[in-house]
């Protein structure tokens, strides 16, 4: 895959997956935008800025810093070709009639309304310059509700349902819209959280991330609406 004179937005970017999306486009030769919450974190990461990277310090649950986005974007490298909506948080504990206003907020701000956000600020950019891809992250978890985890699957169903319902408004204006859905991502947080389990079982941020690019390239340009599970060997 070669993005050569494309230009990615990866939000969340600091994160784990969001630091191994970046690694992929930017080996794929991308200009990218960085996204994230914290200027410090992400040249904590990434190293300076250059003339293919540009760090965005934005809070994405709210519409103005999310249109701020894709502005700088645009002043910097004229267009956006790809978004990438890999922010997104993840909380679990309390059961449905439990579960507290502070939960629900926070979850479906930072995994939905994000989202909405940046479409929001992106996608009439990309109708102007003819075309794009949008790959959202939703979560496997999103299929069916679980015991104690039903605002974070709500939420990240939602994400789903956002996916289908952009692929079917613009596949015809030359937008791809899809997402994936992991299981758990192998990362030091997740290791230190469940010290017996079997990380080799889990998923790889590296082979998300690969499957994330694949789904913006022009190889993928005849999928639509599609979530894609990515279970590792769980």
């Amino acid at each position: 895959m070669d993005f050569s004179d494309r230009t990615v937005v990866v939000t969340g970017a600091a994160g784990n997956l969001g630091r191994a999306v970046a690694q992929v486009f930017a080996e794929a030769h991308a200009d990218l935008v960085l996204v994230g919450l914290r200027r410090d974190a992400l040249a904590e990461h990434f190293g300076d800025e250059d003339d293919h990277r540009l760090f965005v310090v934005a809070d994405l649950r709210d519409p103005d810093q999310a249109a701020a986005v894709a502005q700088r974007a645009i002043e910097r490298f004229r267009r956006v070709d790809v978004l990438c909506n890999v922010a997104g948080g993840f909380r679990m504990g309390e059961a449905v009639h439990e579960t507290s206003e502070r939960t629900w907020q926070f979850l479906f701000d930072l995994n939905a309304r994000s989202v909405l956000h940046m479409a929001r600020a992106v996608v009439p950019r990309m109708l102007q310059q003819g075309g794009g891809k949008i790959v959202n992250v939703g979560a496997f978890a999103a299929g069916r509700g679980s015991a104690n985890m039903g605002a974070y699957s709500a939420s990240k169903a939602v994400v789903v349902r956002l996916t289908e319902a952009m692929a079917a408004e613009l596949r015809e204006r030359n937008i791809n819209v899809n997402c994936v859905l992991p299981t758990t991502l192998d990362t030091p947080e997740n290791r230190a959280a469940m010290p017996d389990a079997d990380p080799a079982r889990w998923v790889a941020p590296q082979d998300l991330a690969r499957i994330i690019a694949f789904l913006a390239s022009p190889a993928a340009r005849a999928i639509h609406g599609a979530s894609i599970p990515v279970t590792g060997l769980s």
